[in-house]
């Protein structure tokens, strides 16, 4: 199922149809970034070079470092960089750079492509005046910890972004801008999406500084300065950038709930969507979930409880783990081993939590075997959660979900499988 709702998301599959004819002589600009920008970039190519187009085609786009595709045999026309994620580094800035230089010097009748996944926010890192890496790292580190939803960082991101909050459209100058997108936030808000470079922003200066107040994040003295600077305010509804601006969603958490969801049926599920756009501490949507589950159980119901979206995690630990991987042990933990209920929790980008390596797994898997596994590699699952190390628990018993890059982000996946049948 998680595959399933994978390869739904994938830019292989969800960008050709999309992409636009080129009439003769029509010159494209690519430009892009996310985690599932190198994979979009190929799809790109290999549409166009089946169209005969692709020799008008050229451009660049940055993804995480370690999601470079494999090259497949060529050179590619539309070059591949890579940037940090979660928190963003020096390439991340140099990506943003890069993509703004890309606008403003495309010939005046080009056309404008843009290629857009989620870890956009952090790799397309351009920073307003004043504003040093070094201060919006800790500002990263600090939102990370905080127990913010992802709309609420990037309500505070792109305020002190030179690239978010629709300045990237601005860029265009009245050039054709074309946005093909794949959703990572609840509600598929195009305005949060990569923190929405291409298209206007609804949110405020005051709203980003109310939302640190409110997480008690105390940022460098250069960001408050910042946020009280109306030249850095984003660019909203009205204004003239978005003219000429088109934005398409060709991917969404939807699309992946319902891969899954037919493979269930299929295996003889009820089938229960919970919701593709869920928020909240992980713990405690965990709980909500274990107690419906246990009630179908006991209803003698065969169920497959489905649900995505971002769950959050309040660090009070500083233990390893993400979001589903937390999810997951609080799950194992409210469901006590009872009998034919197992499920998993995954990222779909193919990382949740982590250092940001590329190998960092994606979540984790449970059975109702999970706490006596625990308790036989002498792992306490109340401590394990208490210092956030879920991710450490589930390595220690061998359960986490570990895929590599997807090439993909629809957020998470959620699956719990309920069969009364099964007795063990």
């Amino acid at each position: 199922m998680f595959d399933a709702a994978v390869s739904a998301a994938h830019p292989a599959t969800a960008l050709p149809p999309a992409l636009p004819d080129l009439a003769p002589g029509e010159t494209v600009r690519v430009i892009g970034a996310g985690k599932a920008a190198a994979a979009m970039a190929a799809a790109l190519e290999t549409h166009y070079a089946a169209a005969g187009t692709l020799s008008q085609v050229s451009g660049h786009v940055t993804t995480r470092h370690g999601y470079r595709l494999t090259d497949a045999g060529r050179e590619p026309v539309i070059a591949v960089y890579e940037a940090g994620h979660p928190v963003p580094d020096q390439a991340s800035l140099d990506a943003s750079a890069r993509a703004l230089a890309a606008v403003v010097d495309a010939p005046d009748d080009a056309t404008i492509i843009v290629l857009l996944s989620g870890g956009a926010s952090a790799i397309w890192t351009g920073l307003v005046p004043g504003v040093s890496l070094d201060a919006y790292q800790a500002l990263t580190r600090d939102l990370l910890r905080s127990g913010a939803t992802i709309s609420e960082i990037n309500t505070i991101r792109k305020h002190v972004s030179t690239i978010s909050g629709g300045r990237l459209a601005a860029k265009a100058n009245g050039r054709r801008m074309l946005t093909f997108a794949i959703s990572d936030v609840p509600h598929d808000d195009a305005s949060m999406i990569g923190s929405g470079p291409t298209v206007a922003d609804p949110t405020t200066l005051d709203d980003a500084a109310m939302l640190l107040k409110t997480y008690d994040v105390a940022p460098a003295a250069s960001i408050a300065v910042a946020l009280a600077s109306d030249a850095n305010e984003t660019l909203k509804a009205d204004d003239p950038a978005f003219v000429n601006a088109d934005y398409t969603l060709i991917a969404a958490p939807r699309m992946s709930l319902e891969a899954g969801a037919e493979l269930a049926s299929a295996a003889g599920y009820e089938v229960e969507m919970l919701g593709d756009a869920l928020e909240g501490e992980a713990r405690d949507v965990a709980t909500a979930q274990a107690e419906r589950a246990r009630a179908y159980h006991a209803e003698g119901r065969k169920v497959a409880l489905l649900s995505g979206g971002e769950l959050t995690v309040t660090m009070r630990g500083n233990g390893r783990g993400g979001p589903n991987q937390e999810f997951a042990l609080a799950l194992a933990a409210a469901l006590d081993g009872a009998p034919g209920i197992c499920a998993i929790a995954g990222d779909t980008d193919g990382t949740d939590g982590g250092d940001g390596a590329a190998d960092d797994p994606a979540g984790a898997i449970i059975t109702p075997d999970t706490l006596a596994a625990c308790t036989a590699a002498d792992i306490d699952v109340k401590q394990a959660l208490a210092e956030n190390n879920s991710g450490g628990a589930f390595r220690a018993i061998d359960a986490l979900l570990v895929t590599g890059p997807t090439q993909t982000n629809v957020n998470d996946f959620r699956a719990i499988l309920i069969d009364p049948e099964v007795t063990s």
